[in-house]
């Protein structure tokens, strides 16, 4: 019977094309997935997954804890905390590989550009694309070091299944020439993404202040790699425009509903992991970190009262989420390895405000745009304003930005001048002096909004001054990570291109690895 099938098969197939082959095409396409690339959809996606890949392990676990903006007591997810578990680090690449949260941003991006690329008319398009491209791939580079860039995301459309690795430098050199010419060729009479959009809704405006912005973070980076070409870039930025403007500011809108795709994956992340029952102990043992509610503590700090709550109770049974200030501490990092005693008294993010599922994203502000410029002022590449301005304006707009967050998140003019007069900006400070407080203030201005830029800007400057931990076991001989760790699977797949590129870099692939502008 079994050698007939193969002729009743080709029977039936050649009597369907022969009498009734309409709709037989249209009843084997699968009604799920698109036939084509739709870009507007698949920018839409690489901004989502571009912004929240592996918030959980990479953010909160390793990069929140290693910045001591948060601690937890338990050792397995103490990949910031106690330097241990550097596979938490390694989900990022989850950009590259396509799989888990956040998957596929690199490949969006690349298919977005591919299909927009050749029409005069898409020029908007490829434009806002390939700055998005930019702003991905920094962020990957920044964590990684050496990694495939100009062959990456082409497992599709060319069949590369084994890219090679790129140097940071020549990553860095190409970062910075995508946002020029992309910057320059926008125009205002084509069309746009329009509300496939996230940020901006089309605005060719807006996203050029948004690339210059960009242009002038990744110019600042180069500053002790190669400070010639550092000046050159941040001054080129700041002549083009860069974000001074509230209104101007990148910034995902999410939402609270049933899909959790649509909610903003912070809240998610957070809830997810530590802050779901108030006053009982937490699903990864975290909390606030001493460091981040004393700093603030100690500088009258009123985004304390924005971010921070103590969970209290008179019953034990009905909690309030207080913002008392007095109320407010942080755990130690490295401090316990079992729960202790005292854990519902530390401080945990507030749910009127960080936690909301319909929070905002801050994608970048003017308050980085403002301390950039004023780090700028400090090396005399900046001759548009001072340093104690462009400081002052910064601390204004990175106390306004909470507003976005409801009314928990406003902080009144009176609270913000309070503030600046109780720290004023050290103008007759050494240079060291005022890098300090430049620094530090963007420590705390892009708290939890963007802690991979903060990571960054911590191993570029070395600010905030944080002293490390040094618990029984640790993974980096007592020292505050530096990179993140490459996934052992590429040396299974990508073998020679991973071994060439980790034997350029030192010949380690270790949380204590460094990236080539870090020195």
């Amino acid at each position: 019977m079994k050698r007939f099938l193969p002729n009743i098969l080709g029977l039936a197939l050649l009597l369907s094309q022969s009498s009734c082959d309409k709709g037989f095409e249209e009843m084997n396409v699968d009604p799920n997935k698109f036939a084509e690339v739709v870009p507007g959809y698949l920018f839409t996606r690489a901004q989502l997954d571009g912004v929240s890949t592996n918030f959980v392990g990479a953010a909160y676990l390793t990069i929140g804890q290693s910045m001591q903006h948060f601690a937890t007591y338990k050792e397995v997810p103490a990949a910031g905390d106690k330097y241990f578990n550097f596979s938490y680090s390694t989900g990022s690449w989850n950009a590259y590989a396509g799989t888990g949260a956040g998957q596929g941003a690199v490949i969006s991006i690349r298919q977005v550009i591919d299909a927009v690329k050749t029409s005069p008319a898409d020029v908007n398009k490829l434009s806002a694309a390939r700055i998005w491209k930019a702003y991905i791939f920094h962020r990957l580079t920044d964590l990684y070091g050496d990694i495939p860039y100009f062959d990456a995301g082409k497992a599709l459309s060319d069949k590369n299944y084994a890219p090679k690795y790129d140097t940071q430098q020549a990553i860095y050199a190409d970062l910075l020439k995508e946002l020029d010419e992309s910057i320059a060729a926008f125009d205002a009479t084509k069309p746009t993404f329009g509300n496939a959009d996230l940020m901006f809704n089309g605005d060719v405006t807006k996203w050029k202040k948004f690339g210059y912005s960009l242009m002038l973070r990744l110019g600042m980076r180069l500053t002790q790699a190669d400070p010639t070409l550092a000046q050159t870039w941040v001054q080129k930025a700041i002549t083009g425009g860069v974000i001074l403007d509230d209104a101007d500011r990148a910034v995902i809108a999410y939402v609270d509903g049933s899909q959790v795709a649509s909610r903003n994956f912070i809240a998610n992340g957070l809830l997810s992991t530590d802050y779901i029952t108030p006053g009982g102990d937490n699903v990864e043992g975290g909390k606030f970190a001493k460091t981040l509610i004393d700093y603030l503590k100690t500088t009258r700090d009123p985004r304390l009262n924005v971010w921070s709550i103590v969970w209290t109770s008179t019953d034990g049974k009905t909690f309030t989420a207080d913002t008392t200030t007095a109320l407010q501490s942080g755990m130690p990092n490295a401090a316990f390895n079992s729960l202790p005693a005292n854990f519902n008294t530390f401080s945990e993010p507030n749910p009127n405000t960080l936690l909301r599922y319909s929070a905002p994203l801050l994608v970048l502000g003017n308050a980085e745009t403002n301390l950039l410029l004023a780090e700028a002022a400090v090396r005399g590449w900046y001759a548009g304003s001072t340093a104690a301005v462009t400081y002052a304006n910064a601390v204004r707009a990175g106390m306004r930005q909470w507003a976005l967050f409801g009314t928990g998140g406003v902080i009144s003019d009176a609270k913000i001048n309070a503030y600046l007069t109780a720290n004023p900006y050290r103008t007759a400070g050494t240079v060291a002096q005022q890098m300090e407080q430049i620094q530090t203030q963007k420590w705390v201005s892009l708290f939890l909004q963007d802690e991979y830029e903060i990571f960054a800007n911590w191993r570029r400057t070395g600010y905030p001054v944080l002293t490390p931990t040094n618990y029984p076991g640790n993974l980096t001989g007592g020292k505050i990570p530096t990179r993140f760790v490459i996934p052992d699977s590429e040396e299974t797949y990508n073998k020679t291109n991973f071994i060439e590129a980790r034997t350029r870099q030192g010949g380690t692939n270790t949380l204590s690895s460094v990236v080539w502008w870090d020195k």
